[in-house]
């Protein structure tokens, strides 16, 4: 990692959870905290060297890249304070669910280049997935600029049509919660069949890590892997049987990622 993935200066607006992750391991990559400053009301400090403001400064340092941390619902009382504070050579990254470009283009209609950016938790351990939309008016070198900011998060990903965004969202951006539940099914599933608690819990866990290594580093879908391991009339393929009677594994999960988009289209119209 080099000096010149990072923004001559980085501004969140919020470092919650999911900002918060981001910015801790793009200090742990490399990014001077002296380029950093977080605007956060209670004042409460985030990382050694990071300057941490409870109000909006008098300006902002020339090639700032702000980063929108906050609860979507604050963005026009952000805007109407930040707005007037960005120049014509400010990024704009925006993590707000359900907000979309062009209200992020009325809030601050000076500014070119905007991102809108939905990361997944795992951004903190560099094993993320960010997906990324922005339109012809940002320029193509702020493009290049977010997405060498993005990578070291993990994955990074263009989507090409904004309308995909609340779908892309219900899958990377809630599946880190709907894997975390399937673990603990697994987990649960392996002591009602007798395993002890701690002992089902562990296997859980580490099976769905080997598994998930391997399925990145395999040249077969995890589809075909699946197939691979599963010896006909096995244990593997009865279990499996019962996952793909129905399609009931893949109705369920289509069942899931539907709700996850639907409250998100909601979100965006205020609802």
């Amino acid at each position: 990692m080099t000096m010149t993935f990072w923004p001559d200066h980085l501004f969140l607006v919020g470092c919650g959870n999911m900002a918060g992750q981001m910015l801790s391991r793009w200090l742990g990559c490399g990014l001077d905290p002296a380029r950093v400053t977080v605007l956060r009301p209670s004042g409460k400090a985030v990382a050694d060297g990071v300057r941490v403001v409870t109000d909006y400064p008098a300006a902002l340092p020339a090639g700032t890249t702000v980063l929108l941390g906050m609860k979507p619902y604050q963005i026009g009382d952000v805007a109407e304070a930040l707005a007037p504070l960005c120049a014509a050579d400010t990024r704009i990254v925006s993590i707000l669910a359900g907000t979309l470009l062009a209200d992020m283009r009325a809030c601050f209609p000076q500014v070119r280049d905007i991102v809108r950016a939905m990361p997944n938790l795992p951004v903190g351990l560099g094993e993320g997935v960010t997906a990324l939309f922005t339109d012809s008016r940002a320029a193509p070198q702020a493009r290049e600029a977010v997405d060498a900011l993005i990578r070291p998060l993990g994955l990074a990903e263009w989507v090409a049509d904004e309308a995909l965004f609340n779908q892309v969202t219900a899958l990377s951006g809630c599946g880190p919660a709907f894997v975390f539940r399937f673990i603990d099914a697994l987990a649960q599933a392996g002591e009602a069949l007798g395993i002890p608690a701690d002992q089902a819990a562990r296997m859980a866990l580490a099976t769905v890590q080997g598994s998930a290594t391997m399925a990145t580093r395999a040249s077969d879908s995890p589809g075909q892997l699946a197939d691979r391991v599963a010896s006909p009339g096995g244990m593997t393929r009865e279990g499996l049987n019962v996952l793909d009677a129905d399609d009931r594994l893949f109705r369920l999960l289509i069942d899931t990622l539907t709700a996850a988009r639907d409250r998100g289209e909601a979100m965006a119209r205020g609802e």
